[in-house]
């Protein structure tokens, strides 16, 4: 593995004025919060498009895979887009630490003394880009408090860069291939009158997740499911093409802050089971980075308790 949470000498490429205030937790006014942000969440794009630009390099010709302790695969494309993302951030934000799957992985003791922290997936959906259909992604979470606060997911395949500012409920689609335009996204509400639109993980099924479908006929006689990988299933949901996210098998908060980010600016919400917000840095289980099992929902203000198995 190599590193991420480090000190970085102090470089500037932003205004040292605009960086002070991008992530103060004070009362300043909306007008400046709006400014700081946007300057943040550009940064934040051009880090992601590059890591996304050294993906496709390796993408694009044979690669090696080695297997990592977890069995989960790596690739040199998980590895150069590390570099290049935690190095951005350090630059941008030298005081903020940096928490990377592909970097060294700080304790829980360390990590309970950060109240706002960098959540980073390299390269969400190994598997995807080793079988190459496209459905993986670049994934970086700003995290206050236990929660995901700004959230970019980038699509190197497609062009792609979804933005989540939870503060100013704003998530947008940017693309490559129109570069003048930039696409708001909203959620859609649940209409009975339609059917409810599930995705689920293309790699990830389980018998409890096909009982838990199964069950959920009772209150939605008509489900529709889509698969797809990687962060790409929250994606959906902020885009209005689907209602629906339960995860009921393992993933790690590294694959699920930056979209669950996108997904609450569009009006969407991420629960545990239980109905308590999903949250990040929480976990009691010494050195653990894996999330509860939880359910994604675009329409946040469906009366979802009423109606979702138990």
């Amino acid at each position: 593995r190599s590193q991420d949470v480090r000190p970085m000498p102090p470089r500037q490429p932003v205004p040292a004025a605009v960086m002070a205030t991008v992530l103060a937790a004070d009362h300043r006014t909306a007008a400046v919060r709006t400014y700081t942000t946007v300057h943040m969440l550009n940064a934040l794009t051009n880090i992601a498009r590059a890591a996304g630009r050294t993906i496709l390099d390796v993408y694009e010709q044979p690669f090696d895979v080695s297997t990592k302790d977890d069995a989960s695969p790596l690739t040199e494309a998980d590895l150069r887009s590390h570099r290049i993302i935690v190095d951005g951030l350090a630059e941008l934000t030298p005081d903020i630490p940096i928490l990377s799957e592909e970097g060294n992985l700080p304790s829980a003791n360390v990590r309970r003394g950060w109240k706002r922290f960098w959540l980073v997936d390299p390269l969400d959906g190994t598997k995807e880009f080793v079988s190459r259909n496209g459905e993986f992604t670049v994934n970086i979470a700003l995290v206050d408090d236990g929660e995901p606060v700004l959230g970019v997911v980038g699509v190197p395949v497609k062009g792609q860069i979804y933005l989540g500012d939870c503060n100013a409920k704003v998530a947008t689609l940017l693309d490559e291939s129109r570069p003048d335009e930039t696409t708001t996204l909203r959620t859609r509400k649940v209409n009975p009158a339609n059917p409810l639109t599930v995705v689920a993980s293309r790699r990830h099924g389980s018998e409890r997740l096909t009982r838990y479908l199964e069950n959920l006929t009772a209150a939605f006689p008509r489900i529709e499911r889509q698969s797809v990988g990687s962060s790409l299933k929250f994606c959906l949901l902020a885009q209005g093409k689907a209602d629906l996210y339960p995860r009921l098998a393992p993933t790690s908060e590294w694959d699920t802050a930056a979209a669950h980010a996108v997904l609450r600016a569009a009006g969407g919400e991420v629960m545990r089971t239980d109905g308590t917000p999903l949250r990040y840095n929480q976990n009691p289980v010494e050195d653990s980075f894996l999330n509860p099992d939880f359910v994604a929902v675009a329409d946040r203000e469906f009366p979802w308790a009423e109606h979702l198995p138990r």
